[in-house]
This record gives C-alpha cells, sequence and structure tokens, in this order.
C-alpha cells in the first residue's frame, strides 16, 4: 500500500535539502574565494622571499668586490717588496672572511706571487679566466668547480667544490699592470645566507628555494636536482618585472606556486643573471581552504538537523489549522452535523509557499550562473572555440562512446603559417581578427558531431567522427578543406592578410589505443609537415609530401 508522507514529514525533508544544498553551494563559492586568495597571499611571499634571498646574493657580491678593489690599492701590493708580507695580508684577510677559500696575487705573467696559505704559490695561472679577465678589470665569474684547487683545499663532504670568482688588476701609479689580485669564494656562502633567511620558512610552510644561473642550470636546492636544467614558462614571461608569482608546472609533473626573482644587481655590481625561485606544493597551499570547505558543510549538516526539527513544530502549528478541517470533514462524512471553521491562515500558508517557490527559483538562477561560468572556463574568451580544458574533458567521453562500435576517430592538429609576422606586423588586433576569422572557416570546414578546439595561441585540433574503413580518406579531406578555406584572404581595415596551416593527422584505434596518444602522434605528423613546408597534410604512418609534390 502506497504510503502518503505528511506535511510535517515533506517540512522537514524540504528544510534538510535546502540547508544542505544552500551549504553545499556556499562552501563552493567562499572556498573557490579563499583558494585564490590564499594563493594570491603565498604567492607574493614566496615572490618576496625569493627576492630577498637574490637581494642578499647580490649585495654580497658587491660587497665583497668592493672589499677586493680597497685591497687591490693598497701600497702592499701596488708596491711587492717582500711577498711574505702579500702573504701574510692575504692569510689575515682569509681567516676574517671564511667564505674566500682561496686568494692570490700574480704578477703581470699569471705567477702567483703570494696566496693564502701557500697555496699555488709559484705556479701559473695565466691560461685560467681569473687571471685573464682580471687583467683587464674588474671581473666576477659565474659558479664553476674546482680545476687546480679541487685536491689542494680541504674538503670535508667530500662533495664536488664549487666556486665565484672576482678578481682585478693592480696597476701602479703610471697605469701599467703590476699584477692580479684573484680569489675564489666558496659557493657554500650562498647556502649559508639561505640558512640565515630562508630556513625558518621553509621548515614552518615546507617552501623550497633554488638559485638558477643564466644557463638555466640549477646552482642551489635539493641534492638530486642541483645541475639539472630547469625551464618555466614564468622564466621567459619575467619581462621587465623584477618578481613574479604563478602557478607554474613543474618537470615533476606537479604544480606549484612559484615565486620568482632575477637578479638586478646592487650599485656598480650588474649581477650575474642569477634567478631566485621559491615553490610550494599547490596541495599543500589548498589544504586551508580543503579544511574550510569541509567545516562549512560539517555545519551544514547540523543547521540541516536543527532546522529539519524546527521545521517539524512549524509545520505542526502551520497544519494544525488543516488537521482542525480534516477532522470536520471527518465527521461529516461519518453524518455528523459540524461546521467546517473559516481558516485565518490560508493567507501565511500561500505566502509561505511562494516564499519556497522564490528561494528555490533563485537557487536554480544561482546555478545556472555556476554554470554559465563553468562554460566559460571551457571556452576560449576570443574565438568561442572549446579549450584545452574542455578538450580533457570530451577525449575520455569521446573515447568510451565510440568504443566498440564501427565508427573511430580522426585527430588533426593544426597550426596557422604566417600567423606571426602578420601579428608582428599589423598588432594584436590584427591578430586577433585572424584568430576570430581562422575559426570561423574551421567551424564551417566540419561535419555533424566533429570538434575544433583552440589549445593555444594559433594551434588548433580537429576531432572527426569517421568511417573506420575509410577513415584516412576522410581525414585528409577535411584537412585540405580546411587548408583550402584558410588560403583565402582575410580583411582588416583595407587590407588583406594571407596566412595558411599545416596539418598533422592519426587515427584512432588504428595508430593507438587512446585518444591522448593519437594527440601526441598528430602533433609529430604536424611537426613533420611544417619541416617539409607549409600549407599540406602529413597523416601518421606516411611520409611527408617534399616542397612541389602533390598532397
Amino acid at each position: 500500500m502506497l504510503r502518503i508522507q505528511s506535511l510535517r514529514s515533506h517540512y522537514a525533508l524540504l528544510t534538510v535539502a535546502l540547508v544542505c544544498l544552500l551549504s553545499l553551494l556556499l562552501g563552493s563559492l567562499i572556498s573557490r574565494d579563499s583558494s585564490q586568495r590564499i594563493r594570491e597571499e603565498i604567492g607574493r611571499d614566496l615572490a618576496e622571499s625569493s627576492y630577498t634571498m637574490v637581494d642578499r646574493l647580490d649585495r654580497d657580491m658587491q660587497s665583497r668586490a668592493s672589499m677586493l678593489q680597497v685591497i687591490g690599492s693598497l701600497d702592499a701590493l701596488r708596491q711587492p717588496a717582500d711577498s711574505r708580507e702579500v702573504r701574510r695580508l692575504l692569510d689575515e684577510l682569509q681567516g676574517k672572511f671564511p667564505t674566500i677559500a682561496w686568494i692570490g696575487f700574480t704578477d703581470a705573467q699569471g705567477q702567483v706571487l703570494a696566496s693564502s696559505n701557500g697555496i699555488l704559490e709559484g705556479a701559473s695561472i695565466a691560461q685560467r679566466p681569473v687571471f685573464l679577465e682580471g687583467s683587464k678589470g674588474l671581473f666576477i665569474g659565474d659558479v664553476h668547480e674546482a680545476v687546480l684547487l679541487a685536491k689542494l683545499l680541504p674538503n670535508p663532504t667530500g662533495e664536488a667544490m664549487k666556486f665565484v670568482d672576482i678578481s682585478l688588476p693592480v696597476r701602479d701609479d703610471a697605469g701599467r699592470l703590476i699584477g692580479v689580485l684573484a680569489s675564489h669564494l666558496s659557493w657554500s656562502w650562498a647556502d649559508e645566507v639561505r640558512e640565515a633567511i630562508l630556513k625558518p620558512i621553509e621548515e614552518n610552510r615546507q617552501i623550497e628555494f633554488f638559485v638558477v644561473g643564466r644557463d638555466r642550470t640549477i646552482l642551489l636546492g635539493p641534492r638530486e636536482m642541483v645541475g639539472q636544467r630547469l625551464h618555466l614558462p614564468m622564466m621567459n614571461e619575467l619581462a621587465d618585472q623584477q618578481s613574479e608569482w604563478a602557478v607554474q608546472q613543474w618537470p615533476d609533473g606537479q604544480e606549484y606556486l612559484t615565486g620568482l626573482t632575477a637578479s638586478q644587481g646592487y650599485l656598480d655590481y650588474p649581477g650575474l643573471g642569477w634567478m631566485v625561485v621559491a615553490r610550494q606544493d599547490l596541495q599543500l597551499a589548498d589544504a586551508p581552504v580543503r579544511a574550510m570547505h569541509l567545516t562549512i558543510l560539517g555545519w551544514g549538516v547540523v543547521l540541516a538537523v536543527l532546522f529539519a526539527a524546527c521545521g517539524w513544530l512549524l509545520a505542526s502549528y502551520v497544519t494544525r489549522p488543516l488537521r482542525t478541517i480534516a477532522r470536520a470533514a471527518d465527521r461529516l462524512a461519518n453524518g455528523e452535523i459540524t461546521v467546517i471553521p473559516e481558516i485565518g491562515s490560508l493567507r501565511e500558508i500561500a505566502r509561505l509557499s511562494h516564499s519556497i517557490r522564490h528561494l528555490v527559483e533563485s537557487l536554480t538562477h544561482q546555478h545556472a550562473e555556476l554554470d554559465a561560468l563553468e562554460n566559460r572556463a571551457h571556452h576560449d574568451p576570443l574565438t568561442g572555440l572549446p579549450n584545452r580544458a574542455a578538450l580533457a574533458r570530451f577525449l575520455p567521453r569521446a573515447q568510451q562512446r565510440n568504443q566498440g562500435s564501427q565508427d573511430g576517430l580522426a585527430v588533426l592538429y593544426l597550426d596557422l603559417d604566417g600567423f606571426k609576422p602578420v601579428n608582428d606586423r599589423y598588432g594584436h588586433a590584427a591578430g586577433d581578427q585572424v584568430l576570430r576569422e581562422a575559426a570561423s572557416r574551421m567551424r564551417a570546414c566540419l561535419r555533424g558531431g566533429d570538434l575544433v578546439v583552440r589549445l593555444g595561441g594559433d594551434e588548433f585540433l580537429m576531432i572527426l567522427q569517421v568511417a573506420a574503413d575509410d577513415a584516412a580518406n576522410q581525414a585528409r579531406q577535411v584537412a585540405e578543406r580546411t587548408i583550402q578555406a584558410l588560403a583565402g584572404p582575410i580583411h582588416w581595415e583595407n587590407q588583406q592578410l594571407l596566412i595558411g596551416c599545416s596539418i598533422g593527422g592519426a587515427l584512432w584505434p588504428q595508430d593507438a589505443s587512446s585518444l591522448e596518444q593519437v594527440v601526441e602522434l598528430a602533433d609529430q605528423a604536424l611537426y613533420r609537415a611544417k619541416q617539409t613546408g607549409r600549407s599540406r597534410v602529413t597523416l601518421h604512418g606516411e611520409a611527408p609530401a617534399a616542397d612541389g609534390d602533390p598532397q
């Protein structure tokens, strides 16, 4: 027998549903906003910490160079009468500055006349950059491993010793070169700076710091990463800004909040092109937001239970007149003479119903806005085409939908030819018009069920529904139709802009079992197509047509 729930039960259940829904929506909105705010705050802290580190390194380098300039101006070096006196001076200088691993004074031919602890005295360093560059003027060299001094200096750790060279010429009153004052600074001083300034931050907030050389080699950082090359997109985008932060994907495939500061030098020291990079795992940075989201949901459940109890009591009060009417109707049904009472709360009940409907409509509108936000997040704002995020969601669904069917998929990887010259010559507005028009023409080349995605810049991807027994031919037809469509002139402010496109293609499941792998194969085919010219199609597994050959 069908059990009909009472109005009180409906009130209680509706209250629970509404409170849970509101808690979920509120928690999501607050979490999204808080996540962005926390990332911005942590990102600025990372950028400031990296700036502090690189500024300290630049200042220390400049102060050591200035110190050597003062030493080089002393009469003891400009008029060296006794090498023992010079050695005593250098030993004393090294004793007061432990970061100086070795310091020596050579004659004009590069022979070491005096040095700290007598190391390399009598030896020639005429072919070393520290002498060759130092004889011309103040020289500050980049980090390098020890060569001559590797076996002569104490090395308790047994690790490869690294130095930073500072040298300068010593001249007499007539300006003639007397010799060169050369020094090797132990690179360990950079780690000491990091320990002094950043260690509390590293331990408390689990932040890692890296010193990266001009050639993108990691000079200082976790031991397993030292010596590796580090390439992050934000390094190329730093431009005139000295410090910046962003979410970056690192070589290990994980995303990190990353702060970056490029060395700008200090006073007369121009800097060596170093960068200091600070990073924190994105999951760790977002942990407070996730905890807050769970707290909001937990309180939502508690409030849902409390409001359900209140709703039950309130429904009992509201339905009391209705129960009075029901009892009166039952008495009438039993033949008793009675009067149906007038209920003065009908207007309030109607108003409550209207208010609940209005609340549901408001929640539905908010949900629609969230859907619209999600839709914008998955579409390119310039061309209106789906973006990479939409592609990432589409690929597994497309593969699952076509699994086991007689049809397959073709992936065409497109790259516009001649776009950069147009963009450089006529400006970004013209480039944007070219991209919009190209996107419109690509759509016109597609058939029902096909998809075109803008990957970024002037790169696009087409996903085509093709028959398995004629996949290559159908893919080539669409590709050639697209090349022909994009070859037509694009009008821009009384100018005719000409572009083209090169296309690489691959087939699923013929070329690979995974659509992601098929995309990579299409990208490789595009690369081969562009190697042999432009405005051509190359499918995976076939040799690209040479210039002048038919497509």
